[in-house]
């Protein structure tokens, strides 16, 4: 039995699919049940005193998606002390749970934040340099993964930790969506004159990849960087975009210094900052210790969200009173 946490997430269910299309049982960690559902158990908010008893029986493998998010605009008194509330005490109450029932592998989905936020003039990214997360989620991740590694170390649980950048496909929310939303108006983008290089991963190489650190020998004890292999800058991604969605595109040339003083004004600094700069992976390890390779090209996932986003819309239409 594989137990999943965050199942119902835009990573998660994708993760239980194909888990089951490949023959394995899950069981879905849910905080609520929304309707009966004899593959998921109740555990409640995740935090240092969640009870996992029943969710980790006959449990060989745990896939540990289940987190406090990255939050663009975070109304919390504390930001990092609410990200280590569930991110990191959540995570070790689960892990020594884990270990006291038996749970052979532990598979956790980190952030390519626990590396630092941009690679302008330092090259890619790689699992031997020095952490340097600078915000509270990526302290957080940095934290629990430290954790993780000591608790594997001291009792022999298997531990696999993938640090990742941006994930996109069918489902996906925040910035990536509001940039779709922007090129299916036609609106024109403020981003012809940026040259950064920035690597992303499709959610179908995702879900691959968790499937084959669930079993492949070699990946206990390991940290894994992963990407699509196709970096692109902002506007070729733009273009890919609006390529899939059948959609004209006009990229204006603003300068990115322009750019960085709207961002000042607007209190958007670390929105365009994102946009402008660079954030590159190198994949060389996982492709080497694990023999992994992505499945899926860039050009078809966008194929897969641009699909996604014709439904929503047709769905959105049928659903909107015609008023005469």
């Amino acid at each position: 039995m594989i137990l999943v946490t965050g199942s119902s997430g835009f990573v998660g269910s994708a993760v239980c699919r194909e888990l089951e299309l490949r023959g394995s049982s899950v069981l879905r960690a849910v905080r609520r049940h929304a309707e009966p559902n004899d593959a998921a158990v109740v555990v409640g908010d995740i935090n240092s005193k969640t009870e996992w008893t029943e969710a980790l029986k006959r449990v060989y493998a745990v896939v540990h998606l289940a987190a406090r998010v990255h939050q663009m605009r975070d109304t919390a008194d504390d930001p990092l002390e609410e990200f280590r509330r569930v991110n990191v005490e959540g995570t070790r109450r689960l892990a020594e749970e884990a270990v006291r029932t038996g749970v052979k592998r532990f598979v956790f989905l980190s952030s390519i934040k626990v590396n630092g936020e941009m690679t302008d003039g330092v090259g890619p990214f790689t699992e031997t340099d020095l952490p340097h997360p600078v915000d509270a989620y990526g302290i957080s991740k940095w934290e629990t993964e430290q954790i993780l590694r000591e608790i594997g170390r001291r009792t022999g649980m298997e531990v696999v930790i993938l640090r990742l950048p941006l994930i996109y496909g069918p489902g996906v929310k925040a910035n990536f969506l509001k940039l779709i939303q922007h090129i299916e108006r036609r609106l024109p983008l403020p981003f012809g004159r940026i040259q950064n290089q920035r690597s992303l991963l499709g959610l179908r190489n995702l879900v691959d990849l968790i499937c084959c650190c669930i079993e492949h020998p070699s990946a206990a004890g390991e940290i894994f960087l992963a990407s699509d292999g196709d970096d692109v800058s902002t506007p070729e991604l733009v273009r890919r975009i609006a390529r899939a969605l059948g959609k004209p595109v006009r990229l204006l040339p603003v300068p990115v210094w322009m750019m960085g003083l709207c961002g000042r004004v607007t209190g958007k600094s670390d929105q365009l900052r994102r946009l402008c700069g660079s954030l590159q992976i190198d994949s060389l390890k996982v492709r080497q210790v694990l023999s992994w390779t992505p499945p899926y090209s860039m050009s078809e996932e966008l194929a897969r969200v641009a699909a996604w986003r014709a439904e929503c819309l047709t769905s959105g239409m049928r659903r909107t009173p015609v008023h005469r």
